[in-house]
């Protein structure tokens, strides 16, 4: 049966361009929309490029009650991703939505995670920290910033002399390897 996704994005949509790339060769899944929060993204070029209709709904609107859903309902959406969406989802969403979205966190969760843990701002942390290792973790969204059940995660070394720059590096390509797989899966049924 086929699956409707949309992803939700807020900057370069760097990830979301390599899941809609990725599903482009799927004949089961679409990603039907991209939506952003944020007028001037990356992430609208990136999906225009590939073909993918895309929506811009500031903050105000993703809050209305009924605005997001009723617009998710409109496009048959059956799956919500998550990548690098800032904003928190609406409870009326998750409640609709229950076990069909996921996030991807650029750590090993419940380190790093939470309200404004994004981007740089988590490798600064894991740098601060002295942690050996970081890595990517997917999980299900719930009312909670990160606390989502993790589905998966995959680890890469935290190597002396590193920058925030270097560790997104590494952590930029198990986003890139790992996320369309495990989308795939959780809409094939497949165990991750």
């Amino acid at each position: 049966m086929d699956k409707r996704v949309a992803i939700f994005a807020s900057g370069e949509g760097t990830n979301a361009e390599h899941i809609i790339q990725y599903f482009q060769k799927d004949p089961s899944i679409h990603v039907e929309m991209v939506l952003c929060n944020r007028k001037e993204a990356g992430v609208f070029a990136r999906a225009g490029h590939l073909q993918t209709k895309t929506f811009y709904l500031p903050k105000k609107d993703i809050e209305t009650p009924g605005k997001l859903l009723s617009l998710l309902e409109k496009y048959s959406i059956d799956f919500i991703v998550l990548a690098g969406f800032l904003l928190f989802v609406p409870s009326e969403v998750i409640a609709r939505y229950p076990g069909r979205i996921v996030n991807i966190h650029p750590s090993l969760l419940p380190r790093h995670g939470g309200k404004g843990m994004y981007g740089d701002r988590v490798h600064e942390a894991v740098l601060a920290a002295g942690d050996k290792e970081t890595g990517i973790t997917i999980h299900y969204v719930n009312e909670h910033y990160d606390e989502g059940e993790i589905i998966f995660q995959a680890k890469v070394p935290v190597l002396p002399g590193d920058t925030p720059h270097d560790i997104a590096a590494r952590v930029h390509e198990l986003e890139y390897r790992y996320y369309p797989e495990i989308i795939r899966k959780l809409l094939s049924d497949e165990t991750c």
